[in-house]
This record gives structure tokens, sequence and C-alpha cells, in this order.
């Protein structure tokens, strides 16, 4: 419900100042501004966003928040405390929303100042790294206008949106917690900015069928690449000049003069807009869906190209408003919004769905924050951690409510292992998110761990699961704290959810049967370690070596039952298992993981060699168990075992001479510690 302003009174709960009667008229006025804002709120509250908490804490005075502004919000420096409390109250609520009334002409000033206060902060580098902002833009906006639309001017572009007298209606929905990464402060309040287009659509189905057979011609149902966790179907429009033909003629006709309809407080006019990077996506069975993520330009925009009874599932979702809450969208139906919020396309289950993706430039306004940001994620990749986070720490002054560069700082950290560190900067995001990143509660989760709190790195995974239950990462990382914990149960339903997420994830199969083999259930980890065994390089000789436990284990227990030719033909398998992993193990990385397996290798092939010569001395065939015996000493030179169950078979067929060099062996090892 409402939020009861008058819960609070507008004073300084610390030191019980009120504020002077002066100012009391004003103060009604402020309180009554308020009171309507949350009005609105309450009313609309899944539309608007649950941001209860935060404005609850700037109202009753909180000292947390004094510095929680956006760009040019913050009061540092300032007394927060006083005869303006109430005003700055109701500023702190406007900008946890948003930016709150401020023009662009305002906006490019406050921007300049602040710059050049960070300058001062920072220095040389800062500095250098705005230059390079700046001249990417200008080079990224030049690349845009090779491919795609762009006007000349203002004055050779007189198309507006109202011009196009189409009957399309718009439904606004929240932003979520945070207002957009860059240029926040002219976004205000309600964050209702990510619009989706209703009634009339922008474009027919004839038409949008006739755009994908000439896409199909150009082979984009052939292409394929990666995108995060997902092999996605489709390719860049780069590519499609033909489809690509098209497009351009949309961007001037419609989507151009859409958008600058659609978000005055930050387009001038369309003839700012550039298309940056533009793809045609295709989603099957095959290539089911996207994970969640932000997109990289300011404004972004989704057309659907293929009528929704096509296709069975899919969708855009939100993270912030719930994964299973698809805003509906149907052929020739598009969805336009800022790019930094997080949202990801539903899992296909049958039929084929079309999508056309583009990212969007402003010419007349550089994305500080974003290009900071991407900068750092590079630097990070490239192994320049320091430098990586100066990018962030830059990019957060100018806005400390970017969420993706707390986390992508918290990643750096992370490598570190400054454990506490980074998990005060994940901590920082779900706040400002409500909790509603799964990404956050999944490195939440990691970072609880990798400090020994078990219980609580749970808790984070059960509610990541809860917010993106497609995340095959996710689920196999629940599944592996569960089974320290003793959750067999649930431990296995995270590895089903893994494997049914994504089948190619070798790690859940191998964990799956591991732990059905520790229960016994011999049959279906065969069938779980045969599946690991299809995936990478990094878990199929890991596969292959459990494998070779299951056949010993068989082994054992047929010959305790009399069957040694049963008995023989398993340990047959697990010889050939095991001698097909060894040369993949040493090509295996040199991870603490990577090195147990290999170090696990050689007691486990010498246990074959020993099960499967008792077996061949069972069945009276000394010569085949000698055999064996024999190429155990030829595998393993330099082992003490192996020389004794060899000497142990020759003596038991007499051949003593021979034995007595096996025992010689076997003393000269001793002495030089099994190595000569």
């Amino acid at each position: 419900g409402a939020f009861a302003l008058d819960e609070y009174a507008l004073y300084d709960s610390h030191s019980a100042d009120f504020i002077s009667s002066d100012h009391s008229d004003e103060l009604v006025k402020l309180s009554s501004i308020a009171q309507k804002l949350e009005l609105e709120v309450s009313q609309s509250y899944w539309k608007l966003g649950p941001v209860l908490p935060t404005r609850r804490d700037v109202l009753r005075g909180s000292r947390e928040y004094v510095e929680d502004c956006v760009e040019f919000g913050c009061y540092e420096g300032r007394d927060f405390w006083g005869l303006h409390h109430g005003r700055k109250q109701l500023q702190s609520m406007l900008k946890i929303r948003g930016g709150g009334e401020v023009s662009t002409q305002d906006y490019n000033s406050q921007l300049e100042k602040k710059l050049n206060e960070l300058e001062l902060k920072y220095g040389s580098e800062f500095k250098d790294a705005i230059e390079l902002n700046k001249a990417e833009h200008v080079n990224d906006c030049a690349d845009s206008c090779n491919f795609f639309y762009c006007a000349n001017d203002t004055s050779t572009f007189s198309s507006s949106w109202a011009a196009t007298e189409q009957n399309t209606t718009f439904a606004s929905y929240s932003f979520g917690g945070v207002p957009p990464e860059d240029f926040a402060e002219q976004f205000g309040f309600p964050l209702d900015l990510i619009k989706v287009t209703q009634g009339e659509p922008l474009f027919s189905a004839d038409e949008a069928a006739k755009v994908i057979k000439i896409a199909e011609e150009e082979g984009v149902d052939k292409n394929e690449y990666e995108s995060g966790k997902y092999k996605l179907g489709g390719d860049w429009l780069l590519n499609l000049p033909k489809t690509r033909t098209w497009f351009n003629d949309q961007l001037k006709n419609t989507m151009f003069p859409l958008l600058s309809h659609l978000f005055p407080e930050i387009i001038s006019s369309p003839s700012v807009l550039r298309a940056h990077s533009v793809s045609l996506l295709k989603y099957n069975s095959s290539h089911p869906r996207t994970d969640v993520h932000i997109d990289n330009g300011i404004l972004a925009m989704t057309l659907a190209m293929t009528p929704s009874n096509d296709y069975v599932g899919g969708g855009t979702f939100f993270e912030h408003m719930g994964v299973e809450n698809v805003l509906p969208m149907d052929v020739g139906h598009g969805t336009f919004r800022p790019g930094s919020v997080r949202h990801g396309g539903h899992r296909v289950r049958s039929g084929t769905r079309y999508i056309l993706g583009a990212f969007l430039l402003i010419a007349d306004r550089v994305e500080h924050v974003r290009r900071l940001k991407n900068r750092g994620s590079e630097l990070r990749s490239n192994g320049d951690l320091d430098a990586a986070e100066k990018h962030f720490e830059w990019a957060l002054a100018i806005n400390p409510k970017c969420t993706t560069c707390l986390k992508d700082w918290a990643e750096v950290l992370l490598t570190k292992k400054k454990f506490v560190e980074a998990e005060k900067h994940i901590r920082r995001v779900l706040d400002l998110l409500e909790e509603r990143d799964s990404d956050a509660l999944f490195m939440l989760g990691l970072l609880l761990s990798e400090q020994g709190k078990d219980d609580e790195s749970i808790e984070a995974y059960k509610k990541s699961v809860s917010l993106n239950a497609e995340d095959a990462e996710l689920c196999y990382n629940l599944g592996i704290k569960l089974g320290v914990k003793g959750d067999v149960k649930g431990e296995m339903a995270m590895y089903a959810r893994a494997t049914s997420i994504d089948p190619t994830m070798g790690g859940p199969w191998l964990n799956w049967g591991t732990s059905l083999a520790e229960s016994g259930n011999m049959e279906d980890a065969e069938v779980m370690f045969l599946k690991a065994m299809q995936c990478g390089s990094e878990v199929k000789p890991k596969a292959m070596m459990n494998m070779a436990l299951i056949y010993q284990s068989r082994a054992n227990s047929l010959a305790a039952g009399g069957d040694l030719s049963g008995a023989k033909a398993q340990m047959v398998k697990a010889a050939g298992v095991l001698d097909g992993a060894k040369p993949l193990l040493q090509q295996m990385s040199s991870s603490d993981d990577a090195r147990q397996y290999a170090a696990q290798f050689d007691p486990l092939r010498l246990q074959c060699h020993r099960l499967t010569g008792q077996i061949m001395a069972g069945m009276g065939d000394m010569e085949a168990c000698e055999k064996e015996f024999r190429r155990a000493t030829e595998n393993f030179p330099n082992s003490q075992g192996a020389w004794q169950m060899f000497g142990r078979i020759l003596e038991l067929q007499g051949k003593v001479e021979e034995a007595q060099k096996a025992k010689d062996k076997i003393t000269l090892l001793g002495q030089f510690g099994g190595a000569f």
C-alpha cells in the first residue's frame, strides 16, 4: 500500500532540530507533492516497480543515503541535515526513480562540470579516457552511417511520429529499481521507460514474411554465433545487404521518428539517431533462448518478425518483472527501451521465431559510463586488473548506481581473491535492484562459498534460481552446494535441471553420475557418465575414469558371485576407457581439479591391472595373469606394487630366477624412493 509520509516527521531525527516555521508553507507543498508521488506508486505497484524500502530509508533520514544519488544529485560536502531537509528529501525521492526535471541544456553543463571535477580528482588518466570515449563515439557514429540510414541534418529531416498517421499506441512498463546507466538525470519520475506497441502493428505480417524470405535467401538461417552462454541462430544485418535495405527504410520512415517521440528527454531530433549493432535472430529448439543480459547501447529495440502462432514458448521478458511475465508482442510490433535493463529471450520449445534487434547511439550524446565500463571489461579480459578497476571506479564516479559497473568490479576483486570487498559491491547491487538480479545473486553465492559460508551461499543460489531457473551454471553450482550439505535429492534435482537447460554442459552429468554411483545406482550412473563423455574435452577424461570405476565395481560383484568370465569382460572395458582417457588427461588444463584427476589415474590403472590379473588367476589362466602383471611393470616401471604382484605370479609358476629379479627390483625401488 501507499507509504504514509507523515509517519516520519520532517526533521533531523538524530539531533531533533525542527525546521523553522518560516518554511512551513514550503514544507506543506513539498509534503503534498511527495504524497502524490507515493500514491502514484501504490496504485501502480507492478508497473512502476518496488522502490518502497529505499524511499522509506530516505524519508526516515538515514545517513546511509546521503550520497545515494545519480550523477549530479550528490550532497557531498553540504549540510544535508538542516533547513532544506524537506526539499532534499523530495529531491532524493525523485532521484531514486530517475532524474526529475533536468533540461538538456542544464544536463550538458552539469555533465561538463562533473567531468572537470573528476579530472581534478583522478588526473590525466581520467581525462584521456574521457577524450577516448568522445573519439570512439564519433567513429562509431560515422561507421553506422556507412551501413545504416542517417539523416544529414535536422533541416533535411522533417518527419515526425505524428506525421506517420499510424494508429499504434504504446504500453509503458517499469524500467526497474535504477535509471539507465547514462544520462540518468534526464529520465524523470516514474521510470516507465519500457515501451511496447499495441493496436496497429508497425508493419504487416505479410511484409515481415517477405523480409524473412529475403533474409533466408541471404543465408540467415544457416548461420549461428555465440551470445553469452547460448548459441543463437541468425546474423548481423551488415552481412545481409538486401534485408538491411528494408530496415533502413524502416529507420527513416518509422523507427527514428518513433524513438524521438518516445524518448524526447534524450533525443533532440530523429536526425541524431544511429543504428549501431543490428541483427536478425532465429530461435528454435536447437537455438532456443538467450541468457539474461543488457544491451550495448543507450537505446535498444526488438521487432517481432514472426507471427506468435508459428512457435511455442519464446518472447521477451524483463528480470525485475519476473521471468514468467513475457511482454506480449506479435508480428509487426516492437519493444523500445534504454539498453541497460536486464532482459532475455524465453525458450522456444517448438517452431521458429525471428526477431530483429538493434542497439542505438545518439550522435550528440557520448555514453561515458557505458564506454568506461566496456573498456574496463576488455582490460579485465586481457588480464590488466588494476586498469580495469580504475575504469569501473571512474564510471561509478559519474553514476554511482551503475549496477553492471559494480558487478564487473566485483568480478575483478573475485579474481584477486578480495572476497569481502567484492561481496560489498555485490550487496550494493542487490540493494539497488532489490534482489532482482540473478547474476548478482549467483556471484554472491560464489563469494560466500569462497568464504566458507555454505548456508548463506546456498540461500543466495536458491534466490538466483527463483529468478532465472534456466541458468545451467547456476543450477549446477547449487547442486554442488546441496551435495556438500548432504541434500542428495536436492543435489540431483539441480543437476537434472542443469542438463535439461544445457545438455552439452558436462559437469552436471558427471556429478549426477557420481551421486548415483555413491548411492549404489550403478545402472543410472553409467548413463550419466556416458552423457558426460559426449561433452567437452575437460569433462570427457573425468567421465571415462568414472566409467572405469563402474566397470571395476561390476567386475568385483560378478567375481564374488562366481561369474569370472563376466568379470573379465568388465575389466576389459575398464582398461579400454582408462587407456583412452590418458592422452586426454595430458591435454587438460593445469587447474587443481585437472591435477587431482591426473594424480588418480596411475593408482586406478594399476588397480585395473591387479584385478584383471587376479580374475585370470581365478580362472586358472596363469599365463594370461603373468602377461597382465608384466604389462603392469611396463606401464609403471617405478611401482613397487606392480613388481610385487609380478614377482608373486612368477613364484607360483616356479620361475624362480625371474622372480628373484623382480624382488631385486623392489629392493632397488625401496632404496631410491620409487624413482631412479
